[in-house]
């Protein structure tokens, strides 16, 4: 046979067929049940080479000669095929110990061509190892990054390592038709809001006024103006590097004049700026939200709004106690909550505690 391989071969039985006769007989070998699936067919000149797993016994040779017009069975060398990776855990089947395969983390967020992962602390030592997994597995990806802090700060970021690929962490995300150029070491954006992000867009109407008071890249902001030609939305965010990269989005996604992109603490903006301007506000910062509710209430009309209220919980929905208090808050803020539209879990972002979502129309 033709060509040469440094992988070990096995010697097996055959079904030697000219090749315009090659799709028949691998027909034939699977349907007598003597097709070696664990080999790799093999082709030669004009001729292939089909892995049997035994010697055909006389009925089954009747039957290749009624279907099969020239066939030789011999034996050859035959390489074992190289059973597909599909996984992270199939990567590293073979090179981890069974009791650590066990802890490799299932979960991956995915921003652009970044590929985000939570390390457990027994596999600190194999993390590199881990990186390459994900890099093998998922072709697209081009920088793996674990976390190595919790979210913190005024900016509500987080520290990465790169445990694998490129340095460079800045990507462009693409969701629900919309393209996102962020960097994730300077700004919070998470993937799993993705459909929170669509079901908020879906409910605006055309002529609608809309403050995302916490906006980050835009990825409220932007994908209401996409879906709705005629609004006009506020995208208010502290961060300085947040601002430029929706500056950079707006032009990207042809929403210049319907996204405005305003740097700046979102309580002294509403009262210098947005008072009374609103029809909805957008308040996507769970862990602080409730000390914003009187700037989102100012930030409504005289006529009411919508208010998308986010916070965290340890229950997968709205308690009693949490809906008591957003009421008192908005009482607080001289508005009165006239109904709560819908309520749900977005999503757990540790065991036991939820990020939950509620719709407050405000009278």
């Amino acid at each position: 046979m033709s060509g040469e391989s440094i992988r070990p071969s096995v010697k097996a039985y055959c079904l030697k067929v000219p090749k315009q006769l090659g799709e028949k007989a691998i027909k034939l070998s699977t349907k007598l049940d003597i097709l070696n699936g664990e080999l790799e067919i093999l082709r030669d000149g004009d001729y292939i080479f089909v892995p049997l797993k035994k010697s055909p016994i006389e009925e089954q040779l009747d039957e290749m000669k009624k279907e099969v017009a020239q066939f030789e069975i011999s034996t050859c060398d035959f390489y074992r095929r190289e059973k597909p990776i599909r996984s992270i855990v199939d990567f590293l089947s073979d090179k981890l110990p069974p009791h650590l395969l066990a802890s490799v983390p299932r979960s991956i967020d995915f921003i652009g061509d970044i590929a985000i992962v939570e390390v457990p602390p027994e596999l600190e030592t194999h993390k590199r190892l881990i990186g390459e997994a994900i890099l093998h597995v998922f072709r697209r990806v081009r920088s793996v990054l674990a976390k190595s802090s919790a979210i913190s700060g005024v900016y509500r970021l987080r520290e990465y390592e790169v445990i694998a690929g490129s340095d460079k962490t800045e990507t462009v995300h693409k969701e629900y038709g919309c393209k996102y150029h962020l960097d994730p070491r300077k700004v919070y954006f998470s993937p799993r809001l993705s459909y929170e992000r669509y079901r908020v867009a879906s409910q605006v109407s055309e002529g609608e006024t809309v403050i995302d008071m916490f906006a980050g890249v835009g990825p409220f902001s932007i994908l209401i103006a996409k879906v709705r030609r005629n609004v006009l939305v506020y995208a208010v965010d502290i961060n300085p590097n947040a601002i430029e990269y929706l500056t950079k989005n707006v032009y990207v996604n042809n929403v210049y004049g319907r996204v405005i992109p305003i740097l700046g603490d979102t309580r002294d903006i509403i009262r210098s700026r947005l008072r009374g301007v609103a029809d909805r506000v957008i308040m996507n910062l769970p862990e602080r939200a409730i000390e914003y509710i009187d700037a989102a209430c100012l930030a409504i009309k005289p006529s009411g709004g919508v208010i998308h209220y986010y916070e965290f919980s340890e229950s997968p929905y709205v308690t009693e106690d949490a809906k008591e208090r957003i009421s008192e808050a908005i009482k607080g803020a001289g508005r009165r909550m006239e109904a709560i539209l819908s309520e749900r879990s977005v999503k757990e972002v540790a065991p036991f505690k939820w990020q939950i979502a509620v719709d407050i129309k405000i009278q």
